[in-house]
């Protein structure tokens, strides 16, 4: 992608200048660790590591280790959509019936169009799956004491240590940043007792372990599943350089003895080319991975891997201070949290999220799935795929706005190769231009609707997704981005100009059929038309389109067209209890704590309802968030962390956090939410969208940069008297360093990358320096902070809006060149 290409070389130069840490990440060399005093017992307290291609799982064990394995590629089937022919006419059937009221009707009928188990001649996507695991069976193994494992966030190494008969043994794991390799590292200190038995397995029924001279390989081949053949092939090579000591090989083992030190290099790869292409030789690939690191000192490969892993993840620092909880092991303060004191636990987790998104999404990877890169299973819960009515698009929240990017690119890559295949479902399906998707793709980039007609005619998933293209744009200023990507934006505006309905109550423009995300309005009904999360994302896409065009100066006929049709999309309405509605009629349920607040995407992470713009509408968001309720599943809440923020309640979206930071339910099945000892966020079972949510939430409590402004602490709650953190990203390029006492701002340095007007929003006594800022004056004139004009909402007769007080903060504008900082408040 060349102008992915010059955009990450861009913003690493940018973002090298931001990897400052706070005071308070020095004060404890524990503060950026998870760690444990006993092995893991299960998966879910394992720890994560990962490179973007691979991943594992370390469970620590003393005398049984494993470590859980995985490909990115390695998923079921092979090559192909799953578009089910001849359903154009089905779909206008379902159009006719919704404008003629005929509600269930229409949802038969896409349930006999879009059966609830897949038809025979398609299929409702692939599973991500499990290589398997290395076995590490250790031999001489006594009374074991003073035992920690740990996952160092701030190397990406992790580690274990612990006393047998007066050995000292360690142990450290990295999935290597710069060399496509998982690096494990045994030393005792004493010499010659290091002793063990290297196995594999693995639970594909078609897999074999065996050895060759000096490697132990795991060799296996993906499940079939529907109309689709198991086509991905797949290796995992171990190869183990020992230190003293002698080696024996069996058939399927490598026995160790008496060694000083073992380092072992795992490599992984498979026949996947691309999303259409599978003739690689996994075998050769991964040998050459092993070839490329053989003779390099192990000390050289880790700090080759911490080196790169710290470009990226110092970029941010976090400090909310440090209690004496924050040095117990990290599954009792998830247990003690809710009790206690403990604001670091908070800062690691947010930094956790950074970790998990680097480790999962690197520049040439694919994009981090419903589990990010972790899954132990051949059937994952959801099959681990891309959900795009919600999840894949959280797990990207925190790219640009914590100083991640470039791994925004995997996300970028997949939006270029669905905006191929999703040509055929939008010309099959509904006889359109341009492309669609439905609420979930995989690795072979199907388009078409997954899991029936009931959950899968949402025909929205390529106009959520390619917000992500003009976000990123609206943060780095890259017109060679905006330029290479604009075919994918324009695609999917094209697709919206040809489907939109003529609803016949208002001539509103609509989408029909489609539904509000999983829920319904009546009993088994969703299918419907003109939702109001569908309405939302059709505006954004239109308008991203009209401002893409213009800056690049084309498709000015395109634009004029679909600037004509925004005219004619419904205004968002506020319903009989004062909510904002989900659906184009006033069908909402008083009580309905559904986990899915669609219709909210206009307060986040759109940017259509403004408090200070758009307050009927702010009202109507925060009268439905408070209906739906707190407790769900863990994505929710992390949504929801975002949407109270967004809502300027600190407080409410600190309890939201504190709800997720709860222990989990052994139940692996329900919508509890809550965190497992090793910090994975549970629906349950786990899904990484969550962490990736709460991430990004924290960072939209600390400063949100839309609605013309970089609002300063706009959610601060009363549990953070002060703290600090630097390196945060605001739309239009600015990196903005602050710390803040008694809820106040004291310290504050803003970098500006493009140069403009740097308009800022803050409270209480606060003041920046007048030499440098001045007092606001009319709109913000700074491009990347343009306001979309939002239509006057129409509102019920039995709504009943009492006004919010709505804390303003004083606004101030500062001139900005590229490149300079100004520091604004000084300690």
């Amino acid at each position: 992608m060349k102008g992915l290409k010059k955009m990450s070389i861009a913003a690493m130069v940018v973002l090298s200048f931001v990897g400052i840490s706070t005071h308070g990440q020095d004060q404890h060399p524990d503060r950026l660790k998870l760690w444990y005093a006993q092995p893991a017992d299960n998966w879910n307290e394992a720890l994560p590591i990962g490179n973007g291609k691979l991943a594992g799982m370390i469970f620590g064990g003393v005398e049984k280790d494993e470590v859980q394995l995985n490909e990115e590629t390695i998923w079921a089937g092979e090559p192909g959509n799953n578009i089910i022919p001849e359903v154009y006419d089905p779909i206008v059937n379902i159009r006719k019936l919704l404008f003629e009221g005929s509600y269930q009707q229409a949802q038969d009928l896409a349930n006999t169009t879009f059966p609830r188990q897949s038809p025979p001649n398609s299929n409702y996507g692939m599973a991500y799956q499990t290589a398997g695991s290395l076995l590490i069976n250790f031999k001489g193994q006594k009374a074991i004491k003073n035992y920690r494992r740990e996952l160092d966030v701030a190397n990406a190494v992790s580690a274990v240590s612990y006393e047998s008969g007066g050995v000292r043994y360690q142990r450290e794991y990295f999935a290597s940043l710069t060399d496509s390799v998982i690096i494990i590292r045994l030393t005792a200190d004493q010499p010659g007792h290091i002793s063990m038995v290297l196995g594999m397995n693995s639970p594909f029924k078609d897999h074999v372990v065996a050895t060759q001279p000096g490697k132990l390989i795991l060799s296996g081949v993906s499940s079939t599943v529907d109309n689709k053949k198991g086509k991905v092939r797949f290796q995992v090579q171990v190869q183990p350089e020992v230190t003293g000591g002698s080696i024996q090989q069996t058939e399927n083992t490598i026995d160790i003895r008496e060694a000083n030190a073992v380092v072992l290099y795992i490599s992984m790869a498979t026949n996947v080319q691309n999303y259409k292409d599978i003739s690689a030789d996994e075998e050769l690939k991964a040998s050459q991975h092993l070839a490329h690191v053989k003779g390099k000192p192990y000390a050289d490969l880790k700090k080759s891997h911490v080196e790169t892993y710290k470009k990226y993840f110092d970029r941010v620092s976090f400090d909310l201070g440090f209690s004496a909880a924050a040095r117990n092991t990290t599954d009792r303060r998830i247990r003690e949290f809710g009790n206690g004191n403990d604001p670091a636990l908070v800062a690691l987790y947010f930094q956790f999220g950074r970790y998990l998104l680097i480790s999962s999404s690197m520049p040439g990877s694919q994009p981090a799935n419903l589990q990010g890169k972790w899954n132990d299973k051949l059937n994952p819960p959801w099959d681990s795929k891309y959900t795009v009515n919600i999840n894949t698009e959280m797990n990207y929240w925190p790219a640009e706005v914590t100083g991640l990017p470039e791994m925004h690119e995997p996300l970028f890559d997949l939006l270029k190769d669905l905006s191929v295949t999703g040509q055929e479902s939008a010309r099959q399906m509904y006889h359109a231009r341009g492309w669609n998707m439905h609420h979930n793709t995989d690795l072979w980039r199907i388009t078409g609707p997954v899991d029936g007609g009931f959950y899968g005619m949402w025909p929205m998933g390529g106009a959520w997704l390619s917000q992500h293209l003009w976000q990123h744009y609206l943060y780095t200023g890259d017109k060679v981005f905006l330029k290479d990507v604009y075919p994918v934006l324009k695609g999917a505006a094209l697709f919206y100009a040809d489907v939109l309905q003529e609803e016949p109550a208002h001539k509103w423009l609509v989408v029909a059929p489609s539904m509000s995300p999983e829920n319904t309005y009546m009993k088994n009904v969703g299918i419907s038309a003109g939702t109001t999360m569908d309405n939302q994302l059709v505006f954004d896409v239109f308008s991203n389109v009209v401002s893409a065009a213009t800056i690049l100066q084309q498709d000015k006929k395109l634009s004029d067209t679909l600037t004509g049709m925004i005219k004619r999309l419904p205004p968002m309405q506020i319903g009989q209890f004062s909510q904002l509605q989900e659906w184009l009629m006033d069908w909402d349920k008083e009580q309905d704590r559904h986990r899915h607040v669609s219709h909210l995407y206009g307060l986040f992470p759109g940017s259509q309802i403004s408090p200070f713009l758009n307050p009927e509408l702010f009202e109507a968001a925060r009268n439905t968030l408070v209906i739906r309720g707190d407790k769900s599943t863990g994505w929710s809440m992390g949504w929801k962390v975002n949407l109270w923020a967004r809502l300027l309640d600190g407080n409410r979206a600190y309890k939201l956090i504190a709800d997720q930071l709860s222990p989990a339910p052994k139940e692996t099945q329900g919508q509890n939410g809550g965190t497992y000892p090793n910090l994975f966020d549970a629906h349950p079972p786990f899904q990484i969208d969550g962490n990736f949510g709460c991430t990004s939430g924290i960072a939209e409590m600390l400063m949100q940069s839309y609605d013309g402004s970089i609002h300063l602490l706009p959610a601060i709650p009363g549990v953070w008297k002060q703290g600090s953190i630097k390196g945060l990203i605001a739309r239009g390029g600015f990196v903005v360093d602050m710390s803040w006492k008694n809820g106040q701002i004291s310290y504050l340095k803003i970098k500006s990358q493009l140069g403009g007007n740097c308009r800022i929003r803050v409270h209480g006594e606060v003041e920046p320096n007048l030499k440098i800022a001045s007092p606001a004056k009319g709109r913000n004139l700074n491009p990347f902070y343009r306001i979309n004009e939002i239509k006057q909402p129409l509102i019920s007769g039995k709504a009943s809006l009492k006004g919010l007080a709505i804390a303003r903060g004083k606004l101030y504008d500062v001139k900005t060149s590229a490149g300079d900082s100004y520091e604004l408040i000084k300690e």
